[in-house]
């Protein structure tokens, strides 16, 4: 006969099992977030769970913030943006503006000399980048109205590319996803295209995990999951090399604090005015692998980065100057923020050996990137 003692524990085991397998529950809600000076009309949804709370507009599919708790629980935003949606209008549609957080595509990064081969015919794109073309052209996915909608756990925004938009061949149709998880920002990315065409999306957030954007993140301390890096030439165009990061400034397969080295004698830093450059993540292209740990050790803020995604691109915002004025009119100076831009190799449509971007009738072009948030 099973005693009453024994009846006890085993309803205390299957009450912690059941409690364990319950998820988080996220909270989502969708306001108007203003007008452009356009007149279109921006929504922002608010995601939050115990752990995070992040906000995502269709103007651009930009995230607008997220916060998330120190070490002693203390909730702070860690990227860098503005305080209503005109702003990242203006900074987006200014000859010196910056990515603060978008959708990045049609084509993430660089294309040299903004033109490419497809099938035996040549594509020319905007040039927006000297005589290249960066981050999809100024009317990007960076720059156009997307349409959002509430999902379970989270938001999903959708957008049409008619074809020959910026150069690019294909109506290509796009979906990107939100959803929380128990401290875990999951971006995930879908799309499909009526003609051969080139993609390659991401998203663009400048992370400062002290919460305050008036501190360098130089102390900060980064993790690379990469042995290789792709070399660029004085126009930051990848030569077609991978190269080591052994005995480089770039080796940061051991926790290094960002400005360590940053200023190091080294031609490629010099051509990047510090770190921006792509990075080959170790493991599977296709499959979640970590790429990246970002530390704060004066708040134990941990922000882990896992992509399918064959590539990174750490950027330490050398170019942000103090003329952008941000959140609460904080202006904006050189290595305030890190970005870690989960991606495919930068102009690889001009690079046959790199991981191809094309994309073709019938394929679906699928893509998770997953932003882990804790501390220690």
């Amino acid at each position: 006969m099973i005693s009453f003692k024994q009846i006890l524990l085993l309803a205390i085991l299957l009450l912690g099992a059941s409690v364990s397998t319950v998820r988080a529950k996220t909270e989502v809600s969708q306001r108007s977030y203003g007008k452009l000076p356009n007149g279109a009309e921006v929504q922002l949804f608010t995601l939050k769970d115990e752990k995070l709370e992040v906000q995502v507009m269709t103007y651009g599919g930009y995230v607008v913030s997220i916060k998330t708790s120190d070490r002693n629980g203390k909730m702070a935003d860690v990227v860098l943006g503005f305080d209503e949606a005109a702003g990242y209008y203006a900074n987006t549609n200014s000859k010196s503006g910056a990515s603060f957080g978008p959708i990045i595509g049609r084509y993430a990064n660089r294309i040299a000399h903004a033109k490419f081969s497809l099938d035996g015919k040549e594509f020319h794109l905007t040039k927006n980048d000297k005589d290249n073309s960066i981050h999809g052209g100024p009317g990007g996915f960076n720059n156009v109205m997307w349409q959002g909608k509430v999902i379970e756990s989270g938001a999903e925004l959708s957008y049409l590319s008619k074809d020959g938009e910026e150069g690019f061949p294909g109506n290509v149709t796009v979906t990107v996803r939100y959803t929380l998880d128990g401290g875990d920002l999951k971006i995930e990315y879908s799309a499909r295209t009526d003609k051969d065409t080139v993609l390659n999306l991401t998203n663009h957030s400048y992370f400062n995990l002290t919460g305050d954007a008036t501190k360098k993140t130089l102390d900060q301390k980064l993790t690379l999951n990469a042995s290789r890096f792709t070399p660029v030439d004085a126009n930051v165009i990848p030569t077609g090399e991978l190269k080591s990061v052994e005995k480089t400034p770039l080796d940061f397969r051991k926790a290094t604090s960002i400005g360590d080295r940053i200023d190091a004698d080294d031609p490629q830093l010099k051509i990047g005015h510090g770190y921006d450059h792509n990075f080959v993540i170790d493991g599977k292209a296709g499959e979640l692998t970590q790429a990246a740990e970002l530390y704060d050790e004066s708040t134990g803020r941990v922000l882990t980065v896992f992509t399918t995604e064959p590539g990174v691109q750490l950027y330490t915002a050398n170019f942000l100057d103090g003329t952008i004025h941000g959140k609460k009119n904080v202006p904006y100076t050189k290595n305030t923020a890190v970005c870690l831009e989960t991606q495919h190799f930068p102009d690889s449509p001009n690079h046959p050996k790199f991981p191809s971007t094309e994309l073709k009738p019938g394929q679906e072009f699928h893509s998770v990137t997953v932003y882990r948030f804790s501390a220690r």
